[in-house]
C-alpha cells in the first residue's frame, strides 16, 4: 500500500526537498504541498493523506492549531500528524501531544529516518525524537500535582515488556526497537501495547513518563538517556 503525504511548510525550497525524498520511496507518495496551516486543514479534508508533514511557525495559522483543528474533526482523523520542526522545545511537544499529534520529530533527521518516522505515523504508533522525550520527560518530572510512581509498578510486566518500556523511553521508535531486539515490528508492538495496558498509560508519551519516574530509564550525563536494568 502507498502511504499519501501532504506536506505543510512556509518554506518552498524545504518542501520540494522533502517531496523529491518522500516521493523517491516506493511505499510514499505526496499528494499535496501547504504553505500555511489554514491550507494544511483545508488540504486535508480534500485528499485525505494518511500522514500530514506539519511545520510548527508558519503564517495565518501555525503548525499546533492547524493540528488542533484536525484532530478534533471526526471526519479526518484517519490523517495522522507528525510534527516536524527546528524548535524541539519542552513547550512545543506538549502542545503538540495535547493537539493530537502522533510524532514529534527535528528537521536535522537524516532522510531514511525520516521515511521511517512516515511509516511509523501511519502504523499508528507515536514517535517521539530523542531530544523531545528528554523535554517531555523535564516537563512532566517538573510538574508537583504529577505524584511520583512507585518502583513497585512495574512489577506487572514482565522481563521482555520492561526491556521494551525502556527502549520506548529512549526515543526509539517500534521499526527501530525491532531492529535493534531481532524481533519483528509486530512483536514490538505487541509488547509494548500490553505494557501500556498493565500501567494504564494513556498513550506512549506516558509511557515514557512512567518509564523515568520509576527509575526504569534515567538521564544520561551527556544529556542522553541511560536504559536500567
Amino acid at each position: 500500500m502507498t502511504l499519501r503525504v501532504l506536506l505543510a511548510d512556509d518554506q518552498a525550497l524545504l518542501r520540494g526537498a522533502f517531496r523529491l525524498l518522500l516521493d523517491s520511496a516506493d511505499d510514499i507518495t505526496v499528494v499535496g504541498e501547504a504553505a500555511d496551516g489554514r491550507e494544511a486543514v483545508r488540504l486535508t479534508g480534500e485528499l485525505r493523506p494518511d500522514v500530514v508533514i506539519m511545520d510548527i511557525r508558519m503564517p495565518e495559522v501555525d503548525g499546533l492549531t492547524a493540528t488542533s483543528e484536525i484532530c478534533a474533526d471526526p471526519e479526518l482523523r484517519a490523517s495522522r500528524i507528525l510534527i516536524l520542526t527546528t524548535y524541539e522545545t519542552d513547550e512545543y511537544v506538549a502542545q503538540a501531544l495535547r493537539a493530537g499529534a502522533g510524532g514529534f520529530i527535528g528537521k536535522g533527521i537524516g532522510a531514511e529516518d525520516l521515511l521511517n518516522a512516515v511509516r511509523t505515523i501511519a502504523d499508528g504508533d507515536t514517535l517521539l525524537s530523542p531530544a523531545a522525550t528528554r523535554s517531555l520527560v523535564t516537563r512532566f518530572l517538573a510538574t508537583p500535582e504529577d505524584a511520583p510512581h512507585h518502583p513497585e509498578r512495574l512489577a506487572v510486566l514482565t522481563p521482555r515488556e520492561r526491556e521494551m518500556v525502556a527502549l520506548v523511553a529512549t526515543g526509539l521508535s517500534n521499526q527501530e526497537i525491532a531492529e535493534r531486539m531481532f524481533l519483528s515490528p509486530f512483536t514490538v508492538r505487541a509488547h509494548v501495547q500490553r505494557a501500556m495496558t498493565k500501567l494504564e498509560a494513556r498513550d506512549r508519551a506516558q509511557l515514557v513518563v512512567i518509564a523515568y519516574r520509576t527509575g526504569l530509564a534515567r538521564a544520561a550525563s551527556d544529556g542522553g538517556t541511560d536504559q536500567l536494568p
